[in-house]
Parts: C-alpha cells; sequence; structure tokens
C-alpha cells in the first residue's frame, strides 16, 4: 500500500519511532536486566519456588486483562496444552535461574540467558524440522564454548559451574518453550497466552510454593525485588516486549537479547558490587557474539 509523501513529510508517527524503538528496546533491556539483580536480592530469603510463585502470580495478574479480552479464544480444551506450555516456558526456567541466582553473581544468569536464541534453533532443527545452515551450527558451538569458559570460572573464590548449567538449561527450556508457542498458539493474542501461561504456571508451582515457604520474616528489600520482578520484569516487560513486535517486527525486538547481559552485569556491579571477572566477561564476548553471527543467518 502506497503513502503519498512519506519521504517528503514523515507522519508524526513515524517520525516519533524513530527514537522511541531504540528507547524502549533499552529500557526493556535493562527491565530484563534487572531481574536478575531482583532474583539475587530476593532467592536467599524466599527460596527458589517462593518467589517464582510471586513472579508468575504477579506477573500474570498483570496480564489478565489481555486474556479476559480475548477469553472467548481460549476455551477448555486448550488449557492443558497452556498449562505444559507454562511449565516448560516459564515454571522451570524460572525455578533455575533463582535456583542459580542464590549460588552465583547475578551476571552468570543474565550471560547465560543469552543462549535462549542459539537454543532456539538447536530445537527448531532437531524437533521441528527446521534448517539451521552452517553459520547458526558454527555459532552454537562457539556458544556452547562460551558456556564451558563461563562454568570454569569462578566468584568469591567459589565455583560457579553448578548456576551456569542451571542458567544454560533454563535457557534450553525457553528456546523449546518458544518453538511450542509458535507451534500450537501461534494465532492467539500474545499478551494473553503469556498471561495464561504464567498462571498456569503459578497453579503448577504453588504446592511448592506453600510446602518451602520461609517461615522467617522476610526482609522489605526482598519483599520489593519479588515485587519488581513480578510485575516490572515479567507483567509491564512483556507489554513492551509484545508492544514492539507489533511495531518493529519479532527479529527486530530480539536484539533487546543483546542488552539484557550487559544490563544485567552492570545492575549487579553497580548496585550489588559484584566484581566482573575476565571469565565473564570472554565468555559474555563469545555466547553474545555468537548470537549476533546467528542472527545474520537469513
Amino acid at each position: 500500500m502506497s503513502c503519498p509523501n512519506v519521504a517528503a513529510a514523515p507522519p508524526r508517527s513515524l517520525e516519533s519511532a524513530r527514537w522511541l524503538n531504540p528507547l524502549e528496546l533499552g529500557v526493556l533491556g535493562a527491565i530484563w536486566g534487572a531481574s536478575f539483580l531482583f532474583m539475587r536480592v530476593a532467592a536467599d530469603d524466599f527460596g527458589p519456588a517462593p518467589l517464582v510463585e510471586m513472579r508468575l502470580a504477579l506477573g500474570s495478574l498483570v496480564l489478565l486483562p489481555f486474556l479476559w479480552r480475548a477469553r472467548s479464544q481460549f476455551p477448555l480444551r486448550l488449557w492443558p496444552k497452556l498449562a505444559l506450555i507454562g511449565a516448560i516456558n516459564s515454571a522451570l526456567p524460572f525455578l533455575l535461574f533463582a535456583w542459580a541466582a542464590q549460588r552465583a553473581p547475578a551476571g552468570i544468569g543474565a550471560i547465560a540467558n543469552a543462549m535462549t536464541v542459539l537454543f532456539t534453533a538447536l530445537v527448531g532443527f532437531l524437533f521441528f524440522g527446521e534448517r539451521i545452515g552452517t553459520r547458526r551450527a558454527l555459532a552454537l558451538v562457539v556458544g556452547f564454548v562460551g558456556v564451558v569458559v563461563l562454568a570454569s570460572g569462578k566468584a568469591a573464590g567459589m565455583s560457579i559451574g553448578a548456576a551456569t548449567a542451571a542458567g544454560a538449561l533454563a535457557s534450553l527450556l525457553y528456546g523449546l518453550g518458544i518453538n511450542l508457542v509458535r507451534r500450537h498458539l501461534g494465532g492467539l493474542p500474545p499478551a494473553a497466552v503469556a498471561s495464561a501461561t504464567l498462571g498456569s504456571a503459578a497453579l503448577l508451582t504453588l504446592p511448592v510454593a506453600i510446602a518451602t515457604w520461609p517461615v522467617h520474616p522476610l526482609p522489605a528489600a526482598a519483599w520489593l525485588s519479588a515485587a519488581m520482578l513480578g510485575v516490572l520484569c515479567t507483567g509491564i516487560a512483556f507489554v513492551m516486549y509484545y508492544r514492539l513486535i507489533a511495531r518493529i517486527g519479532a527479529s527486530r525486538a530480539s536484539t533487546v537479547t543483546y542488552l539484557v547481559p550487559l544490563f544485567g552485569v552492570a545492575w549487579a556491579w553497580w548496585l550489588l558490587d559484584e566484581p566482573l571477572t575476565w571469565t565473564m566477561a570472554l565468555a559474555g564476548m563469545l555466547i553474545l557474539g555468537s548470537v549476533a553471527f546467528s542472527q545474520r543467518a537469513r
């Protein structure tokens, strides 16, 4: 559809988008990077399951208006599938990252999370018949080398291998979940799907959260971090992400992947005084470089 005179006099919406889109990408990267900071602060006090329950429930509630508006598109027969995808794409990865946050600096999880893009391509190749190409195959190898480098490092003299493995497994589950959403929930409103899967995951996690709920009083910083993790880093961030996808497309919106580890490490260094080691820097360059390299394969 042609649009006369756009080149000579761009509409105000297009002019604003030139600065608004990069700004929103940056803000979203900062928010998702901060999620690893909030997990690091709250995980020891809450424990993984109670913290994840807070995150899932609050995130689902923020997105609930989208689900309510599209409720006619979510018949009862669809909910078992939503629950399964919610477990794979939300509950289990969130639990793994929260468990890792108890054992390693926040930047470790943020860097491992960048593997999601590569794992999405790998799962699509192994289980859904997608082509992976030489470039992406090479990127996967380099990315895995980055994970090995990250796992070999130490923080405060302690090994972070187990936390790195948990973060990598969480990213693999994200990659599987993304492929499942594409194939089984593709025609549904994304924000409504997010609310449904988060809510289903919250119900699945609830028994474990109740059984392991802390008996000691929780400090205000832990409550605030848990609330920010659910409301801001899950609910509001998902709304921003889907708005960006609608405006600039999924491929361009996915460039936020490059910003999350940078902000995750920066927030932890600035607010928690966590060091940036040479091992983290090298692993981050390998993983992010491999992701950038794979994204050129179109």
